[in-house]
């Protein structure tokens, strides 16, 4: 009679650790190329590995603005994107700014300054399609806004947007990217408005692990209308960790003058 296989017999029961650990370092080796949120404000369809962990954060970002006379200066330190794969297809998000620094001064008058922490969101992110590769991918993302800022560094107001992201990959080795919103924002005469949000990226390899993006960005919907034109490098170091720079330029009067920042994101 032929002998079974010697893995389901009872003498070499020791061997399924082993296999289990092959499989388990199978399994981490297979993790999807690193793909984040940053620096760009269009938001990507892509998820976090199931168990887990990618952090994304400014560094550093100073942010310049002259509107009806008022110069208005602000400092972020190290405002970060908390993410975690909760499954397959699904992540978990949270956003703080732990400091802020901003000052105000009119036209020959005193400076004012405000320092403290910011709000807190909450996100989800569901992949519809395109997570483990492919020419497209689609998602969707519900945010949620908790007003944990300071007096004057926020309004003081639960709000809330859904966004629907895409990305595409294009001939000649570039990749677009685009996104809507909605966001529900509280009105200052009290009551709340809804914003429609949109942008568009284009990005290309530079060289090798690096690459940059040009985008547009138009906010309109309550209050005035709001573009800028956004540009910036992404320097992958290895498999899990990259560093980016960037500037964001405001074109319509109202949105911020400019805006620049650097940038880390690393997976663990």
């Amino acid at each position: 009679m032929r002998r079974s296989s010697p893995i389901h017999g009872g003498t070499c029961f020791w061997r399924w650790p082993a296999v289990l650990l092959l499989l388990t370092a199978g399994a981490r080796a297979e993790l999807r190329e690193l793909n984040t949120d940053r620096p760009d404000a269009t938001e990507s369809p892509v998820t976090v590995d199931a168990g887990h962990w990618q952090v994304e954060m400014d560094l550093v970002s100073h942010t310049s603005n002259r509107l009806d006379g008022v110069r208005t200066r602000t400092w972020d330190m190290a405002p970060f994107n908390l993410r975690y794969g909760v499954s397959r297809d699904l992540e978990a998000g949270l956003f703080f700014s732990p400091y802020s620094r901003m000052s105000t001064q009119p036209r020959g008058g005193l400076k004012e300054t405000l320092s403290g922490s910011g709000d807190l969101t909450l996100r989800a992110k569901l992949n519809f399609w395109g997570n483990d590769g492919g020419e497209t991918a689609g998602g969707l993302i519900a945010d949620l806004k908790l007003p944990t800022a300071r007096a004057g560094l926020g309004n003081g107001h639960v709000e809330g947007d859904v966004i629907l992201p895409v990305a595409f990959e294009l001939p000649g080795g570039f990749e677009l990217g685009a996104m809507t919103e909605v966001d529900v924002r509280h009105r200052d005469d009290g009551g709340s408005g809804l914003v429609w949000v949109n942008t568009v990226t284009l990005g290309h390899a530079l060289c090798r692990d690096v690459s940059g993006y040009l985008e547009l960005t138009s906010e309109a919907g309550e209050g005035p209308h709001m573009a800028t034109f956004n540009l910036g490098v992404a320097w992958k170091l290895d498999a899990n960790t990259q560093l980016d720079a960037g500037a964001n330029l405001g074109l319509s009067r109202t949105a911020d003058d400019v805006q620049f920042f650097t940038g880390l994101s690393r997976r663990f």
